[in-house]
């Protein structure tokens, strides 16, 4: 399912890609990618997160083409321009990653970080006609008028006319669900895009359970519902570096080579 990129060759650029933020963004990025694999979100090689490089917007930080996310560590992730060369580390990005994500950095500057994932429920939610999320449950309220629905699966992104297309998409969402397809999250940190992800999929499965009891589920108003999230919103950013902080802590103790 997955596919390589064929890569340009590499410019040399004028620029140290080993600064402190630089190096605190591998470490971030390859905690969310271990804790993923853990918490089974992952699927197989693909599925892919980037980050666009600290002081650097032409450049993304994205998982290597045929590593699993409990594989991916800080110095194997590799850095890659929008025109899909590679300047730094061994490897290429999967080639669905750099189309979707490139495009979209390019085209959303506000979103710093990319998570597309297949993740079980969130998926399970893409493939139901209608709308993916019902205001049912306090942790979904969280998304309360963050996410948009892309109506329109086109088969694999292997293309930038596909990457546009998905980018296009995105309006002013913070999450995504690609019907027949996976979930996109967007935030202007690591952090915060591995606290919606997390929390998405959570949302995603107590509603799944709930529907499968086949009892009719009963909706939040829409008044309470803005309410309860404008509620969440508020120390969210603080909530979700500390929610990663925590990941970090548990990832030291069970597998510190995602550090490596």
């Amino acid at each position: 399912m997955a596919h390589a990129l064929n890569t340009a060759p590499a410019l040399l650029r004028n620029s140290d890609l080993d600064r402190p933020e630089v190096r605190q963004a591998r470490l971030d990025l390859a905690a969310c990618f271990r804790m993923a694999a853990k918490l089974g979100l992952s699927e197989g090689i693909c599925n892919h997160f980037s980050f666009v490089v600290p002081g650097r917007d032409d450049l993304m930080l994205v998982n290597p083409y045929g590593y699993s996310f409990a594989e991916v560590t800080a110095s194997n992730l590799v850095i890659c321009d929008f025109q899909g060369r590679v300047v730094a580390g061994n490897g290429v990005p999967e080639a669905t990653a750099f189309y979707i994500h490139a495009r979209l950095h390019m085209k959303h500057p506000r979103a710093k970080a990319a998570f597309h994932t297949h993740m079980p429920n969130a998926t399970a939610l893409s493939m139901l006609e209608g709308p993916p999320l019902v205001w049912a449950g306090q942790t979904a309220l969280k998304f309360y008028g963050r996410t948009l629905v892309d109506e329109h699966y086109n088969g694999l992104a292997l293309d930038e006319a596909e990457g546009d297309r998905i980018a296009d998409s995105l309006g002013d969402a913070d999450i995504v669900f690609m019907k027949n397809h996976g979930v996109m999250v967007v935030g202007p940190t690591i952090a915060e895009a591995w606290d919606d992800l997390y929390y998405l999929e959570r949302a995603a499965e107590v509603q799944r359970l709930a529907m499968a009891t086949g009892r009719t589920l009963k909706p939040v108003s829409p008044e309470l519902a803005q309410a309860t999230y404008a509620q969440m919103r508020e120390g969210d950013r603080e909530s979700a570096r500390l929610h990663l902080e925590s990941v970090k802590r548990i990832l030291l103790k069970e597998q510190p080579d995602f550090a490596d």
